[in-house]
């Protein structure tokens, strides 16, 4: 991993300069001078930051909704007007793997330069816990959708549940659910399949599960715990595991406890969280996550005055 310096920008405006001296700047009309804006400052903070950092999404909007979100909340918390300014475009925020609607948990988000670094957090290792429902299954695999098949579960035992964990571990191959953020044609399948469009099943494609693990059984729900590399859909896993326990199922809750090293508990900032200065914070946390303490110490003497950095592979 490799350190690059994000507080040197070469965009700063003048006034935000003059607004961190404690000075004033020329009035743009003449007739002396005025105070710079108290935002100003605010302003050339956000657009400095870059790296990578997580939040908890919320359930209910698409992550590009939350993404949309945050930006609007950075922006006015900076007093950037968002309509017709340029500055709203160029503010670069990105996530790292998408999360169901219905879902909730950590989202990595990569702004500035971090964008860039996002395509590791896609590939990358992800936890989630999962509960699912025995004798329903539904149209999105999850209880959004509706229900095309409901089947008897009473004869599915924990032991047998147990034993067919055991053979959706490892490299595996698995089917794409048809809601999903894959495309056809530059769509989604997800749009495709809303509109009523005929879609076809993606064929079977490897993935890596690390580890699964039953937590609870009370039928009809079970809840595990999914340890997965990248491309893997814990809808389609729940979906095959009623099917080999000669029922159906389908995911009533999920969220995503760990995406590489960003943990739930540790990183993932809530709502109320979505500051600049927050933000700030959990950037230089990233130097000690991905780099190691040493790197984060080494940083702040070499570079004292920085409010952000960015990790980045080799």
């Amino acid at each position: 991993l490799a350190l690059l310096e994000a507080g040197s920008c070469s965009h700063l405006m003048d006034t935000a300069l003059a607004a961190a001296a404690g000075s004033s700047v020329p009035c743009a009309h003449g007739g002396g001078r005025r105070a710079a804006p108290r935002w100003a400052a605010s302003a050339d903070k956000l657009f400095s930051l870059s790296g990578l950092f997580a939040v908890c999404k919320p359930k209910g909007p698409t992550s590009a909704a939350v993404l949309n979100l945050l930006k609007e909340r950075l922006l006015a918390e900076a007093g950037v007007q968002t309509k017709g300014n340029k500055r709203n475009q160029v503010l670069k925020i990105g996530h790292g793997g998408t999360l169901d609607s219905a879902a909730t948990g950590v989202l990595v988000v990569g702004i500035g330069k971090g964008t860039k670094m996002l395509g590791t957090m896609l590939a990358g290792s992800k936890k989630y816990t999962a509960i699912g429902l025995l004798g329903k299954a539904t149209d999105t695999l999850d209880a959004t959708g509706k229900v095309t098949e409901e089947k008897p579960y009473d004869q599915v035992t924990k032991g047998d549940l147990e034993n067919v964990l055991q053979k959706f571990t490892g490299d595996i191959m698995q089917v794409p659910p048809l809601y999903s953020a894959l495309k056809k044609d530059g769509e989604r399948l997800s749009t495709l399949m809303k509109r009523g469009e005929a879609v076809e099943a993606k064929p079977a494609r490897p993935v890596r599960v690390y580890s699964l693990s039953l937590q609870q059984f009370q039928p009809p729900l079970f809840t595990l715990d999914v340890e997965c590399g990248g491309g893997f859909y814990v809808r389609s896993l729940v979906n095959d595991i009623g099917k080999e326990l000669s029922t159906c199922a389908s995911v009533q809750e999920l969220t995503r406890t760990k995406q590489g090293p960003f943990t739930l508990e540790e990183h993932a900032l809530h709502e109320d969280k979505w500051t600049i200065d927050e933000i700030a914070q959990s950037l230089e946390n990233c130097t000690a996550l991905l780099l190691g303490e040493p790197a984060r110490k080494k940083l702040k003497t070499e570079h004292p005055g920085e409010t952000a950095v960015i990790c980045e592979d080799k």
